[in-house]
């Protein structure tokens, strides 16, 4: 497929997808999921990207949903658009590499909640983090009430999402949106070097990390537990876990290799 809302490359290992909408500050339409599903698909087959990337450029990461898209829409046309929003975000939320997100500028509505469907998320100085739905007499519909919550808790969810205000990067930073602020000029480089950090790792140890760690909000402690313990202990047959173990009695680098 012919990418035309976004743009995608792969760097050292490391899959950067940038949106690529700048007249609409890269506004989520029906064209922009659609293409977000397909390299989402294409990333998951590629043993190639052991991390991933999603930014907007400096201007906006993406300023929510296309509002003229929405405006006529009627309820049946609203869920199935939403629907689709979701699917693609579950499947970031989903993967089995880790999702930086690199926010620059606005993110707003679905852009906030595109972010939270990531698992690292760096914000540029000057950025400005917002569910401002209930501006628009809806709410959000793509995560904005259930992964902003378990995020930053109830009390600062309840705050972005009934006032509709914008947080700024140092106050997003504060309440763990984000978990570091860096010059816009940084920005990319920054999560390229947390990225390379991630590749690093062994392949088969992230995604039961990452596994683990998604199930862990959504499960009592007790049932996570025992999810843990099921992932740590079937690290145990892969070669990986071995030759993490001899490199680190040999005080050497380990290299994995996925198996």
């Amino acid at each position: 497929m012919e990418l035309k809302t976004l743009l995608y490359q792969k760097e050292n290992g490391v899959g950067i997808i940038t949106l690529n909408r700048p007249k609409t500050m890269n506004a989520i339409n029906d064209k922009l999921i659609e293409e977000l599903s397909v390299v989402m698909d294409a990333i998951s087959a590629d043993p190639e990207v052991q991390a991933v990337i999603i930014t907007g450029g400096e201007k906006a990461f993406a300023a929510g949903g296309d509002i003229s898209f929405m405006s006529t829409a009627d309820p049946l046309g609203a869920e199935k658009f939403v629907e689709s929003i979701k699917t693609v975000f579950d499947k970031i939320d989903n993967l089995a590499q880790p999702v930086i997100a690199a926010i620059s500028g606005l993110a707003l509505g679905g852009g906030s909640e595109l972010a939270l469907a990531c698992d690292i998320r760096l914000a540029a100085e000057g950025s400005l983090i917002g569910q401002p739905e209930i501006n628009l007499g809806i709410i959000p519909g793509a995560g904005g009430t259930q992964r902003l919550t378990r995020t930053v808790g109830p009390g600062w969810a309840k705050y972005m999402v009934m006032t509709g205000l914008p947080i700024d990067a140092e106050t997003a930073l504060k309440i763990g949106f984000v978990t570091a602020v860096v010059p816009k000029n940084q920005l990319l480089n920054e999560a390229k070097k947390i990225a390379q950090i991630l590749v690093s790792k062994s392949p088969l140890a992230m995604k039961a990390a990452k596994r683990c760690l998604n199930l862990g909000s959504n499960v009592d402690l007790p049932s996570g537990l025992a999810y843990e313990i099921k992932n740590w202990a079937s690290l145990f047959s892969t070669e990986d876990q071995k030759e993490g173990m001899k490199a680190f009695l040999e005080k050497r680098k380990p290299h994995y290799k996925g198996r």
